[in-house]
């Protein structure tokens, strides 16, 4: 029997970050993980739209949550930002009753659902270790990886009850992945630092230089590649790291790609892609 979840793409999949959004379903089909669709599910804000409207922020996460429920599943996303801003909305309505009835009103108003609070929700990354297993992931790579590979978890699924049986202030769980996938993993210090992703647009500056420093330390150890488990870091990661290294003065040219291309690459999928990054690997530099 495949595992069988309620799937929430995660922030930028299907805009700027569409790989994403190409990778997850194979690698989940390669993995033995059955995908079955939130429709019409929203972003989770990112923690931006609780800045200007928190109640707004619980209720669409709620309604993707209520949504799992009606499913009777748990909820499975790529996204670090998404695992973890779900899970914070999700601990504050089953603990705050008032929270939860208010919520449960909209939801009933609005769109004919209501939420108990029984639903969970995981990243991709703990459900490869704790549900599939390690063995089974390296039994299905065709294709391994021989480089250098930094993992990036970012900051947010690092907290307790959002990163599995993972260790919230020294995790590995990344780092074996890259082992299973033929890869060397990097041993670096930004691996959880943030990169800054919810200021993008209103100090431009100060998250340029936060995402350089991040790319520089991998660099500096030895990374060949970056692989993150955050759409949003991952785009940052990729999109601006020219422009972060302007800003900055640092070496931040390395090529970044998110877990689930990893995977998939790795599973013997989009084998153009591959060999497009391998070139990338080889001829990048500063």
């Amino acid at each position: 029997m495949p595992l069988r979840y309620a799937y929430h793409p995660g922030n930028v999949a299907h805009s700027n970050a569409m790989e994403v959004a190409d990778t997850m379903p194979l690698a989940a089909e390669s993995l033995g993980i059955e995908l079955v669709e939130l429709e019409g599910a929203t972003s989770c804000g990112a923690g931006i739209i609780r800045q200007a409207n928190a109640d707004l922020q619980v209720a669409l996460n709620a309604r993707t949550l209520a949504q799992a429920e009606a499913l009777g599943l748990d909820i499975i996303t790529p996204c670090a930002t998404t695992a973890a801003t779900l899970h914070e909305d999700l601990t504050a309505l089953r603990n705050d009753s008032k929270l939860m009835a208010k919520t449960n009103a909209v939801l009933e108003r609005n769109c004919e659902l209501s939420l108990t609070g029984e639903v969970n929700v995981h990243h991709l990354l703990h459900v490869i270790v704790d549900e599939v297993g390690i063995e089974k992931l390296a039994q299905a790579v065709k294709n391994p990886f021989g480089f250098n590979i930094a993992g990036y978890y970012g900051p947010n699924m690092q907290q307790e009850g959002a990163c599995g049986g993972d260790d919230v202030f020294d995790p590995d769980y990344l780092e074996r992945v890259i082992s299973a996938m033929g890869g060397t993993p990097v041993e670096w210090s930004s691996r959880t630092h943030s990169v800054g992703v919810p200021g993008i647009f209103s100090e431009e500056n100060t998250v340029l230089k936060q995402t350089a420093a991040v790319l520089a330390d991998a660099k500096t150890e030895g990374a060949e590649l970056v692989v993150s488990a955050c759409n949003l870091s991952h785009m940052l990661m990729d999109v601006y790291q020219g422009k972060a290294g302007k800003v900055s003065g640092e070496a931040t040219k390395v090529p970044v790609i998110h877990l689930t291309e990893l995977l998939a690459f790795g599973f013997g999928h989009y084998v153009d892609r591959l060999a497009q990054l391998r070139t990338r690997v080889m001829i990048i530099g500063d």
